[in-house]
C-alpha cells in the first residue's frame, strides 16, 4: 500500500479531489485540471502535514502539558526543538471509509484513550465536491464515559495556478493576530494584517488570526487572488472555526518552500489545551461539528 494509504477520488463536473486514508485528509483538489491545493504523491509522506486533520488539538501545545478536570496530563513532544506537542494525535493514523459516492467520501477514525489523552473519540469527515467547489464537514463524538477537551483543525496548502506566492494578494477576515515567542507559542495579540487585499511579497507567515469577521450568512471568507485577478480562491469557514492559521511554508524543503500558502481552519488557537481559549468540552455522548470549504474562480 502507498505511504499515504488508501485513496478515494471524488469528482463533479470537472472538480476533482483525492482523499488519503493516512491523516484522513485532502491530498489534491483541482478544477478542470488546474490545481488549487499543493498536492503530494500517493507514495509520499505528506509534507508539512499537508491536508491532514489535526485533533484533538491543532497547533503547538507548550511542553506537551495541560490540566483538565483537575488532572494533569503530559504528551510527548513531536517538535522537540520548541519543546511542544504539535497538531494532535490523528494526523498520521489511518482513517477508514464509511460511505463513498462519486462526489463524496466520508472517512472515520477511532482515537483510543492513551497516556496524555485518556479520552475516547470518534472523528468523522465528509469530503464532497460540487458546484460550490470543495466542502468538508467534520464531526467529533465523545464515545467515552468522561468529559474531554477538544480542538480541531485542518492543514491544506492553497495554490493559484501558474502564479508565484509573492505575487498573490491576500485578504484575511480577521481583527487580530497572535504574537508568538521564540518557541512559536502565543505571547500576545495585535491588530491583524492583510485586512485589505495586499500582495504577500516576501512576508513570512506562521501566524494565527482570530476575531473573524463574518458575512450575513455567518461565514468568514479568506480570499487569495493573483496579480491581475484572473484567478482566485476563497477559503470559507462556519462559526465552529473561530481561527485561521496561515503558513507560507518557509521551513519546507526544496521546491515546496514558499510555493503555497497553508490556510488552516481551527476551532481554537495554538496552546488552547493550556489556555482554554476556544476549547470545546465534550460531555459523554456529545458531539461537535464544523464545516469549511474551498471555492476557486478562474477567468
Amino acid at each position: 500500500m502507498a505511504l499515504s494509504g488508501e485513496q478515494w477520488t471524488i469528482g463533479y463536473s470537472g472538480r476533482e479531489a483525492v482523499i488519503a486514508s493516512v491523516g484522513g485528509g485532502l491530498r489534491s483538489f483541482s478544477v478542470d485540471g488546474r490545481s488549487y491545493v499543493d498536492a503530494y504523491e500517493d507514495d509520499e509522506l505528506a509534507p508539512g502535514w499537508a491536508g491532514h486533520v489535526l485533533a484533538p488539538w491543532p497547533g503547538r501545545l507548550a511542553d506537551g502539558e495541560y490540566s483538565f478536570d483537575d488532572e494533569r496530563h503530559k504528551l510527548p513532544w513531536n517538535e522537540p526543538a520548541n519543546r511542544v506537542a504539535l497538531h494532535g494525535l490523528v494526523g498520521w493514523l489511518r482513517w477508514r471509509a464509511v460511505d463513498v459516492s462519486d462526489s463524496s467520501v466520508t472517512v472515520e477514525c477511532d482515537l483510543s484513550p492513551q497516556p496524555g489523552y485518556p479520552f475516547q473519540l470518534v472523528l468523522r469527515t465528509r469530503w464532497s465536491v460540487g458546484p460550490y467547489g470543495l466542502r468538508a464537514v467534520h464531526t467529533a463524538s465523545n464515545v467515552g464515559t468522561r468529559s474531554c477537551p477538544l480542538g480541531l483543525g485542518v492543514h491544506p496548502y492553497l495554490m493559484l495556478p501558474n502564479s508565484p506566492l509573492d505575487k498573490w494578494r491576500l485578504r484575511v477576515p480577521a481583527k487580530k493576530q497572535l504574537l508568538t515567542d521564540e518557541r512559536k507559542l502565543p505571547s500576545g495579540e495585535t491588530q491583524a494584517a492583510f485586512t485589505e487585499a495586499t500582495a504577500i511579497g516576501d512576508t513570512v507567515l506562521d501566524t494565527t488570526f482570530g476575531d473573524l469577521e463574518r458575512d450575513s450568512d455567518g461565514i468568514a471568507r479568506l480570499e487569495l487572488s493573483n496579480e491581475d485577478d484572473s484567478e482566485s480562491v476563497v477559503v470559507w469557514v462556519d462559526d465552529s472555526f473561530g481561527w485561521l492559521h496561515l503558513y507560507t511554508g518557509d521551513q519546507l524543503d526544496g521546491e515546496r518552500r514558499r510555493r503555497s500558502l497553508a490556510v488552516e481552519p481551527m476551532s481554537c488557537p495554538p496552546d488552547a489545551l493550556r489556555s482554554g481559549t476556544g476549547l470545546v468540552t465534550l460531555s459523554p455522548f456529545d458531539a461537535w461539528s464544523g464545516t469549511w470549504g474551498i471555492t476557486p474562480r478562474h477567468g
